[in-house]
């Protein structure tokens, strides 16, 4: 697994979006920490240094401007500046406890929009039943008290 190339990074949280039903993005999650004033207002300075640098460096994807239920995921093969502007942010989440994860894929889904740095993909969530568990199956003790 360590030489696997991944095409596509997203930065989530474990709050969802709800257009999406998916992890809200890392700009949601620390616009949500200013709005809710949990962020001091240095950290939000930095923070609106950070948003407006990307603002101004890429492009702001149609179907995002739109609202439409879309996730959005760097390349891989042009992060390298981006990630650096975005560390940062990623600083602010952590100072604040705010959990977040790294998400690598080859496979995001059907892609809708696509520039030199990101793509955006349907948002495309499906809920099913958790199946049965095996242990059940196998008369594990204590679970059918559960």
């Amino acid at each position: 697994m360590a030489n696997v190339k991944y095409k596509y990074v997203r930065i989530q949280g474990k709050e969802l979006a709800r257009n999406t039903m998916t992890g809200k993005g890392i700009f949601s999650m620390c616009w949500d920490l200013i709005r809710n004033d949990t962020m001091d207002e240095e950290d939000a300075s930095l923070f609106r240094e950070i948003d407006s640098w990307f603002a101004e460096n890429l492009p702001w994807p149609e179907p995002c401007m739109r609202q439409e239920p879309v996730i959005c995921w760097f390349k891989m093969e042009n992060t390298e500046e981006m990630m650096k502007m975005i560390r940062p942010a990623l600083w602010l989440l952590e100072r604040y406890n705010h959990p977040y994860y790294l998400v690598y894929t080859n496979s995001p889904g059907e892609i809708v929009y696509e520039d030199k740095f990101q793509i955006c993909t349907i948002a495309d969530v499906r809920i099913d039943d958790v199946p049965k568990s095996w242990a059940e199956e196998s008369g594990a003790p204590g679970l059918k008290d559960n």
